[in-house]
């Protein structure tokens, strides 16, 4: 998992900065005093700007604003990030949080990845590292008071599965930075000590993640849209280990990718999203696993 940045508690971390499962800043990762510009990818007529409008930093990690096609204005915000992010520390294996009150922060940023806002939480919605890697937080906002009061929309989650070699864009709200390459290809199943992830994206060796990086949203570039959120990589060539994580195929076989980095898939929780931004895990076509 990219390690959330905890300094002592990141010794215990089984992620990869960001995520180990992707990366979670340390304590040697003070945040950054600077901004840093956007990796540029290639352009065409098709492709929508990218920037950090909407994204959010956290205390340790990095995550973002979401929100479905339906969603209302007058709905609460969600805001979207790594299950082994969460201030609760990390779900044991087959644990789901569902509903748990939270009053943690959020900066909020801008498309020059300024903060403009604090947002808090009222509640930890959902929050699992069982089959996915992945937080919801409800705010005490909602979408319309975000985007009247400060001029951020909320990143659109797509509905559809990603396809092998789209254009993506990691954005790390925590370092301000943003990871251009495109979907490698997906993992039947990505293994990392305790925890076992299923069809999870494989990045190409461009997007390089970091600590910090955890819970970034993973952007289509060509819709804009969020089709992942960043959560693990490869750091040192062992197979299945503490942020190490392996692949195994359907027959079994492991495939270990040193320096490669992963997310997990996001349309598989739109279904999951219903009226008032509640999460309705018994809704047919929901991927999140239950409590």
């Amino acid at each position: 998992m990219k390690k959330p940045l905890v300094g002592a508690f990141l010794a215990t971390l089984l992620i990869g900065a960001g995520a180990s499962p992707a990366f979670a800043a340390t304590g040697q990762d003070a945040a950054p005093t600077s901004t840093t510009s956007a990796s540029k990818a290639s352009t065409s007529l098709k492709v929508k700007a990218v920037d950090f409008a909407g994204t959010v930093a956290l205390s340790n990690c990095s995550g973002s604003v979401v929100r479905t096609a339906a969603s209302q204005p007058n709905d609460p915000a969600l805001v979207m990030s790594n299950g082994h992010c969460l201030e609760t520390g990390f779900p044991a294996p087959g644990q789901v949080v569902v509903n748990r009150a939270s009053s943690r922060t959020f900066s909020l940023l801008n498309g020059a990845a300024q903060k403009v806002a604090t947002l808090r939480a009222s509640k930890i919605a959902y929050g699992t590292m069982t089959d996915t890697d992945v937080s919801l937080y409800q705010l005490t906002s909602t979408y319309g008071q975000i985007e009247s009061q400060y001029g951020i929309k909320a990143l659109e989650l797509d509905a559809t599965r990603p396809a092998q070699g789209k254009a993506i864009k990691v954005v790390s709200g925590y370092w301000k930075k943003t990871y251009s390459c495109n979907v490698d290809g997906f993992a039947y199943r990505l293994k990392e000590g305790s925890w076992t992830w299923k069809d999870s994206v494989r990045y190409t060796s461009a997007c390089q993640t970091i600590g910090g990086t955890s819970g970034s949203p993973v952007l289509d570039t060509s819709s804009g849209k969020v089709v992942a959120v960043n959560n693990t990589g490869n750091e040192d060539g062992q197979s299945c280990t503490d942020n190490n994580p392996c692949e195994v195929d359907e027959a079994g076989k492991v495939t270990v990718r040193q320096g490669i980095n992963y997310g997990q898939q996001t349309y598989n929780m739109v279904p999951c999203i219903v009226a008032g931004s509640k999460i309705d895990l018994t809704r047919p076509g929901c991927g999140l696993p239950k409590p």
